[in-house]
C-alpha cells in the first residue's frame, strides 16, 4: 500500500505540488510533433543511508531515458552535490551543464516502512515544478521509483505515464519444435518477472482487466481449450466457461464486466460476447468466415475485429451490439490483432505485406494507416496505458525464439525489452494503484 503527500518548496511557494504556470514555465516537451528531440535531466542520488538512494534514481533515470523523451544529463558532470533535497539547488551549476530538469530527493526507513520524496526542478525557471512523498512497504521501494517517474513524465508532457505498471506474457522455452509456454509477469522494465503457471499446458493470448488485477487467457489443460480468469494477487483461478468448438482471443470490456471472444463452429468462426456475472453468451456476428481478435474501444460502444470474409484477413469495426459491420482497412496485404487504443483515437494492427510482418496504427475509420516498424515476423500488439506506446513480439529468423519489444507512436524509438526466456503475446497492465 502507497501514501503520497505533495512537497512545497522551502521557499514558501503556495498550491497544492507547487507547479509552475505554464504561461512562463520553460520546462516542457510536446509529445505530439513527432520526432521529439529528448530532454536534458539531471537526476541526482536521493540521500539516503546506503545505496537505495543511487538504486531508486537509477531505475528513474531508466525509465525516462527509455521513453526516448528524456535524457539524463551523466553524473559525472554534475557540479553541485545535493545535501539538502529541502532547499532550491544553486540553478547556475545546473543551467551550465544544460540540465533543463533537476531531480532531487531522499530516502529513508522509519518504524519499518519505507519514506522516499522527491523535488522536480525546472532550472531554466528556476522553481519548483512539483513535489511528492510516498510512505510503503521498504520491498517497494522499485514501484515508487516507477510512480516518480510518471509523476516526472505526467508534469513536463502533460500526458499521463507508464511506468508503473506490468506485462503478463506467454515465457517459452526449450526447443522449437517442442516449446513450452507459461504465463509469466513482469514489471515494464522487465523486474520481477515471475511465473503464474507451470510449463506442463499450453496457454495463449494472456489479457488483462482494465479495472482490476486479473487476467483472461486460454489455457489447452487436459487437450480441451478454455478460458481462464486469474485473479494476481490471490492466484485463484476460474474457468470462465466451457465451450464447443475453439476459442481464440479473449479481451475484457471496459468495465472489466464481460469477455469477448472468437468462438470456432464447422469450419468458421463468430464473435461473442460473456456477461461474466451471468455467464451468458451474446452472438454479436454471423457469417461463413473467421471472425476473430475483437477488441473494445474505451468507452464500450464499438468494437474492432478481423475478419476473412473479403477474401483475406482485414479489420472491420461493428457497434458493441454487432450492428452497423464496416470495413476499415483497405491497403495491400492482410491486417490482423487490431487493439483500440486506450485514449480512443488509434487502432493499432499487424499487417503482413511483401514477406514482412509490420506493426502499425490507423485511425478508427481506417485512414491515416502508419507503419512503425517492420521484421521478420511481428506480432501481437498491446498498448501502454496512456497510448503513447506499444510493445510487441519479434520472431526472428532462423532458429531462435521470440523476443518482446516496444516502440512509440514516432516509430522512432523501438527498444528491446530483457526477459530471461523467449517471450510472446505480451499485454499491458493499466496502472497500478
Amino acid at each position: 500500500m502507497l501514501r503520497r503527500t505533495f512537497l512545497h518548496t522551502a521557499a514558501g511557494l503556495t498550491g497544492v505540488a507547487a507547479t509552475v504556470s505554464p504561461a512562463w514555465a520553460l520546462v516542457e516537451i510536446n509529445i505530439n510533433k513527432g520526432n521529439v528531440e529528448p530532454l536534458p535531466i539531471a537526476v541526482t542520488d536521493f540521500i539516503a543511508g546506503g545505496d537505495l538512494g543511487q538504486r531508486i534514481t537509477d531505475v528513474i533515470a531508466a525509465d525516462l531515458k527509455r521513453s526516448g523523451l528524456f535524457a539524463p544529463v551523466n553524473k559525472q558532470a554534475f557540479i553541485e552535490k545535493i545535501s539538502n533535497p529541502d532547499q532550491p539547488p544553486r540553478f547556475e551549476d545546473w543551467k551550465v551543464i544544460n540540465a533543463q530538469a533537476l531531480v532531487t530527493g531522499r530516502v529513508a526507513q522509519e518504524g519499518g516502512r519505507l519514506r522516499a520524496e522527491f523535488r522536480l526542478w525546472d532550472t531554466f525557471a528556476g522553481q519548483q515544478m512539483t513535489g511528492q512523498q510516498f510512505y510503503t512497504q521498504p520491498e517497494n521501494w522499485r514501484r515508487v521509483a516507477h510512480i516518480i517517474a510518471d509523476a516526472i513524465y505526467e508534469r513536463i508532457t502533460g500526458e499521463k505515464g507508464y511506468f508503473d505498471t506490468r506485462i503478463v506474457y506467454v515465457a517459452e522455452s526449450g526447443p522449437k519444435n517442442a516449446r513450452k509456454r507459461q504465463l509469466a509477469i513482469m514489471d515494464q522494465d522487465g523486474a520481477n518477472a515471475r511465473a503464474l503457471t507451470n510449463s506442463n499446458e499450453l496457454v495463449l493470448t494472456p489479457r488483462f482487466s482494465p479495472s482490476r488485477q486479473e487476467i483472461t487467457y486460454m489455457s489447452f489443460e487436459g487437450q480441451q481449450p478454455r478460458v481462464y480468469l486469474l485473479q494476481l494477487e490471490t492466484g485463484q483461478r476460474e474457468v470462465v466457461g466451457n465451450f464447443p468448438g475453439m476459442t481464440f482471443a479473449p479481451r475484457f470490456s471496459p468495465d472489466g464486466q464481460r469477455v469477448i471472444m472468437s468462438l470456432q463452429q464447422e469450419g468458421n468462426a463468430n464473435i461473442y460476447t460473456m456477461d461474466l456475472r451471468s455467464r451468458t453468451t451474446t452472438r454479436l456476428t454471423s457469417t461463413a468466415a473467421i471472425d476473430t481478435a475483437p477488441s473494445y474501444s474505451p468507452d464500450g460502444n464499438r468494437i474492432v475485429f478481423e475478419s476473412d470474409r473479403g477474401g483475406r484477413q482485414q479489420l472491420y469495426v461493428m457497434n458493441a451490439d454487432g450492428s452497423g459491420q464496416t470495413r476499415i482497412s483497405f491497403g495491400d496485404g492482410s491486417y490482423s490483432t487490431p487493439v483500440w487504443s486506450p485514449r480512443g483515437d488509434l487502432i493499432a494492427f499487424t499487417k503482413q505485406s511483401g514477406g514482412k510482418f509490420s506493426i502499425g496504427v490507423m485511425k478508427t475509420d481506417g485512414s491515416g494507416e502508419r507503419i512503425l516498424t517492420s521484421g521478420f515476423h511481428n506480432e501481437g500488439p498491446t498498448w501502454a496505458p496512456n497510448g503513447r506506446v506499444l510493445m510487441f513480439f519479434r520472431q526472428p529468423a532462423g532458429s531462435g525464439g521470440p523476443q518482446l519489444f516496444s516502440i512509440d507512436l514516432t516509430g522512432y524509438n523501438e527498444q528491446q525489452i530483457q526477459t530471461a526466456s523467449y517471450a510472446s503475446d505480451p499485454a499491458w497492465s493499466p496502472l497500478l494503484e
